[in-house]
């Protein structure tokens, strides 16, 4: 009896605006095509975006074996992998969504901690609109405020007061 190849399951990512009218296929759906991974580096005070992340494949990430534990990465240099939604208003586009996770590498022996479903339910998270900063030490929110004023002025500016007063001083 001759097997037949397992089925591979697809992955479709909806270009475009999947509600611009047509009202077919894809309509209401997420799209990934909004969301960013940025960056911030804690020890060096700056933020950067790296797409590589949106497959685990960052240059902050590759060349590391991740563990479930933190205490198994002592000396791993912190990041804060954020994932920043941008969704568009009558106003303008905004960044909509606005959630950080912790990572630490220690590239010496190539290891690193992260919790992966703490990742992903992060980027869900910021797809649907989500601020979740609180957890982050002060001085990685002013890098993370400070990149996104810098990268657009006017998207911060149409951006809600929650993630405003989340990313301000307390």
């Amino acid at each position: 009896m001759e097997e037949k190849p397992k089925k591979k399951l697809g992955f479709n990512i909806i270009k475009n605006d999947p509600t611009d009218g047509h009202g077919g296929y894809g309509t209401g759906a997420l799209s990934l095509e909004n969301v960013s991974p940025v960056f911030v580096d804690v020890e060096e005070g700056e933020a950067f975006v790296d797409i590589g992340a949106m497959h685990a494949r960052s240059a902050v990430e590759k060349g590391i074996k991740f563990l479930k534990s933190k205490e198994e990465v002592p000396n791993g240099k912190p990041y804060w992998l954020v994932w920043v939604t941008v969704e568009r208003k009558p106003e303008g586009p905004y960044y909509a969504g606005v959630t950080a996770c912790e990572m630490t590498v220690d590239r010496s022996i190539r290891r690193g901690y992260k919790s992966l479903p703490e990742h992903v339910n992060r980027m869900d998270k910021s797809m649907k609109r989500h601020i979740i900063v609180d957890h982050m030490d002060e001085k990685s929110k002013v890098v993370l405020r400070e990149f996104l004023q810098n990268h657009n002025l006017d998207m911060w500016n149409n951006s809600t007061a929650e993630l405003k007063s989340a990313l301000l001083e307390n």
